[in-house]
Parts: C-alpha cells; structure tokens; sequence
C-alpha cells in the first residue's frame, strides 16, 4: 500500500511542480526536472517489481522528499530572480536610450564639423529662432522620469509629441507617458496612454510593454477578468519575451499560485 501510495503522489507532485515553472525556466532546467521525475518514477517501478522491504521504501521516501526540498528551493530561487526582471528592463531601456542619444549627438557634431563655415553674420539683420532640438527635449523628459519627477516629465514628452508626432521616439514618448501615470497610481489614465500606444504605433517595439502595463493597471483597479485576459493576449502575442514571462509569473499571483 505504501509503493502504490508513493508512486501516484510522487511523480504527480514533480510534474505539477515541472508545468508551474516551465513558464519561468529555461529549457535546460526544464530537461533537468523532467529527469528528475524520470528517475524517481524509475526507482518506484523499480521498488514494486522487486517487492522490496519497508525500510527500503522508507529510505525511497526520503530519497523522494529530498529532491522535492531541493527542486521547491530552485522555484524559490527562481521566482526571486524573476522578480527582479522588471526593474532590469528599465534599467537596461534607460541604458540603452542614453546611448542612441549620445550617438544621436556625436553623428550631429561630426556632420556640423564637416559643414563649411557659414559667411559673416550681418549684426543688424533679425535673429531667426533655433528650432527644438528632439534629442534632447526627449532626453530631458525621459531624466525627469527616471528622477521621478513625473508631472515634469509627461509635460516635456507631451511637448515631445506636439512638435516631433512622427519620429523614431514619438512612440517612446507616448509609452513613458503611461508609464508615468502608472507610477503615480493614476492607472485609469495610464490605461488611455497605453491604448494610445497601442493604436497609434502598432508596429512598435513597444507593443508589448504596453500591452503589459495596461493589463498590470487593469489589475489595479479591480477588473480582474479583463486584466487576466490582457496578461493572456501578452503570452500569446509575444510568447518569448520578457513581457510574456512577468505575465505568466503575475497570471500565477492573481490565481493564487
């Protein structure tokens, strides 16, 4: 009675555990689980055939409660770091922002120093006004955002979208906006801003961050259906992405596991 107990519980338990984390982990780890079961399914057929003694049971039993400690400690581990996913892709967007603005600057100085000099200014004629400089209008919203000062920062990239609506940062812009209606709580309004993304730059790399934090802010004020349906929409739209994996890790959360 006991091998048989064991050898339905058991291996159902790892595969549970296997599925759960299959959408966390990569393939390797997941081979590594799925040998894991393998073997201790093994050792349990191994156990009935042979009719082997109740210590030799017992000792399988601790074998098996083993290996459970230490694959729920890897899912521990695991969640943990995937924790931390999110606020590494802002970090690494902000990174690699500022540096497609210091190239932006550098390519704009070597074409300036590569111009011919301009004639003599005549000091009486009328001043003719710079035009805005998107690099840095862009640059100077996207710092205030990452200071926190987040009123300052969707002015300046609202005045971004004003003058440049049809840039390669236009679609940032109006992503950063949400993103700073989000931070503030006001997630009602960051729904609007990621829709607009949506709408307006479908073809955008940042379809699916939208895509997320819209379902994140769906979440926040209550609508739990729509909000677990947008986090689905993510994994199917984007299955590889990170922003498929915090949909899977946060569909897990809503429903308790």
């Amino acid at each position: 009675m006991m091998s048989r107990r064991l050898s339905l519980v058991g291996p159902a338990a790892l595969l549970a555990l296997a599925a759960g984390l299959a959408g966390c982990v990569s393939g390797t780890d997941i081979e590594g689980l799925h040998a894991q079961v393998a073997d201790v399914q093994r050792q349990v057929l191994q156990v009935q055939q042979q009719g082997s003694s109740k210590d030799e049971l017992a000792q399988l039993q601790v074998a098996f409660t083993n290996q459970m400690q230490a694959l729920l400690k890897q899912e521990a581990d695991m969640q943990v770091k995937l924790g931390g996913l999110s606020a590494q892709i802002d970090q690494l967007q902000a990174k690699l922002e500022d540096t497609n603005y210091r190239l932006a600057q550098l390519s704009q100085q070597i074409a300036t120093s590569q111009e011919p000099r301009p004639a003599a200014v005549d000091p009486t004629a009328p001043a003719t006004p710079a035009p805005s400089d998107p690099q840095a209008m862009y640059q100077a919203a996207y710092s205030d955002y990452l200071r926190k000062n987040y009123d300052i920062a969707i002015m300046g990239f609202q005045q971004y979208l004003k003058e440049f609506p049809d840039t390669d940062l236009a679609d940032n812009a109006a992503y950063w906006i949400g993103e700073c209606m989000f931070s503030q709580g006001k997630y009602a309004q960051a729904i609007e801003e990621f829709d607009n993304v949506l709408a307006r730059f479908p073809r955008s790399d940042k379809i699916a961050s939208a895509m997320l934090k819209k379902a994140y802010a769906t979440l926040e004020i209550g609508q739990k259906s729509k909000g677990v349906a947008q986090l689905q929409r993510v994994i199917k739209d984007y299955p590889s992405s990170d922003e498929a994996n915090l949909a899977r890790q946060r569909l897990r959360a809503v429903n308790g596991g």
